[in-house]
């Protein structure tokens, strides 16, 4: 390419740096890099905004998926994606994103410390109906439009702070989602098994190949149980978690001890799980006759006649199939009754929550393996290697507002294409019989094939 035209547009290219003030704001990390507080040096944009700085020469294949995603979908309750900035000079990626001020692993961790000062500790009922109405929400769009987000835990639900979109929720980290079609690809062919292991729901742990959307939907319960009782419900040691294969002892037999271990007639396809064998030699019925999901939340004080118990149990139902699903879910009676779920979580009251605090520029937030495990066991986040480049992306589309209990039509119809370089784009229909896949190509462009 001709010098002179390569120096005429990297002087025309917009730089991050020329556009946003971010300088001693780092308040995190995400998947794949540091996040800081960004604002617009245009006095007449008055909002705040998360730069993403990706780490390493170039992008990593998880936020090579989370761009190629975020660009196409457009929900209230989804991370929105506003630019990607790409610096020739020293080939970092920067990601525009709305700012959150809060996420749900602070927030439980907030009630959580209250609870060991013995102070008044409970989320409030309202803010809990509101955050899973949310939270179902989104994911309902999401596997409208063939999209698994396969890494829910509390550090990837979003709250906005104060503004015009005050306690809405923003499902976030959309670096392990895949898309998946009717018949399922077998995922586990092409990937590590992902979700946190808190988070993970059984046919995972038992080598589950062609698993589906309902293990977003346990995901969901991990949540909402937590969001319940403020203690993660299928929590397990650290140490236990160093694993990188499917099959993990110490989680199923925490999720034994809180739900009973699972009856061939609850579960029938449990016999082909292909861990089922290792299952059985490895653990004794009778050392769980004494554990149900009633039990442990009634030593929460959730009684097991209230609706939000019973929603509970569809949303940890342990046979996947039987498993509900989140537009089921969204009409739910607990939903029906008082207090109704509203769009600002906080529904209008002072939010008692820190603010997220900034963190200086040398700080090590990984000063060791056991550390970095530790915030992920507990549903934060690490950081992932393997980097490819990406070109830079067109813009996302405008967000819409949560004003309904139940998705639109519009919000479950094909999104547009954005970009004139359709190699890089994903469309997304309400076809079922579409067949839609993606791939990373000659480490440069995303392809659909």
């Amino acid at each position: 390419m001709d010098y002179d035209f390569k120096s005429m547009m990297n002087e025309k290219r917009q730089k991050v740096e020329d556009l946003f003030d971010f300088e001693g704001s780092k308040v995190g990390r995400g998947t794949y890099g540091h996040v800081y507080k960004a604002k617009a040096k245009d006095l007449k944009d008055t909002k705040e905004y998360a730069l993403k700085e990706i780490e390493g020469a170039g992008i990593s294949m998880s936020a090579c998926r989370e761009i190629a995603l975020l660009r196409e979908l457009s929900h209230p309750n989804v991370i929105n994606l506003r630019r990607v900035f790409l610096s020739h000079a020293d080939r970092k990626v920067w990601l525009l994103v709305d700012y959150s001020e809060y996420d749900l692993w602070h927030i439980i961790k907030f009630h959580r410390t209250s609870k060991a000062h013995k102070k008044s500790v409970a989320v409030p009922q309202s803010m809990v109906k509101s955050l899973l109405y949310q939270i179902l929400d989104g994911i309902h769009y999401l596997h409208a439009n063939w999209v698994l987000h396969r890494d829910l835990k509390p550090a990837n639900i979003l709250v906005m702070g104060d503004g015009f979109e005050r306690g809405t929720v923003k499902i976030a980290d959309m670096g392990f989602a895949r898309l998946f079609n009717a018949p399922l690809k077998p995922l586990a062919d092409l990937d590590p098994v992902v979700v946190t292991f808190w988070y993970r729901a059984p046919e995972l742990l038992l080598g589950a190949r062609h698993y589906t959307k309902a293990i977003d939907i346990w995901a969901i319960g991990c949540i909402f149980a937590e969001l319940l009782t403020s203690e993660p419900i299928f929590h397990c040691r650290q140490e236990d978690i160093k694993t990188s294969t499917p099959y993990n002892h110490d989680q199923l037999d925490r999720i034994f001890s809180v739900m009973g271990f699972p009856q061939e007639k609850d579960w029938p396809d449990i016999t082909k799980m292909p861990e089922h064998l290792t299952l059985m030699k490895d653990f004794k019925k009778a050392n769980y006759g004494c554990s149900s999901l009633v039990r442990y939340m009634e030593k929460h004080k959730v009684k097991a006649d209230c609706k939000s118990f019973q929603l509970l149990t569809k949303l940890l139902t342990i046979d996947p199939l039987k498993r509900i699903s989140s537009d089921v879910a969204l009409k739910d009676p607990y939903f029906s009754e008082e207090p109704l779920p509203t769009r600002d979580v906080f529904c209008g009251l002072p939010i008692p929550y820190p603010k997220r605090d900034f963190i200086a520029e040398d700080d090590n937030d990984t000063k060791s393996n056991k550390s970095s495990l530790a915030r992920v066991s507990t549903g934060g986040n690490t950081s992932d290697a393997k980097r490819v480049r990406v070109m830079q992306p067109g813009q996302q589309p405008n967000q819409q507002w949560f004003t309904h209990h139940q998705p639109s039509s519009q919000q479950q119809a094909s999104v547009q294409q954005q970009s004139s370089q359709p190699q890089q784009q994903i469309i997304f229909t309400s076809n079922p019989s579409a067949t839609m896949h993606y791939t990373v190509s000659s480490a440069q462009n995303l392809h659909r094939y």
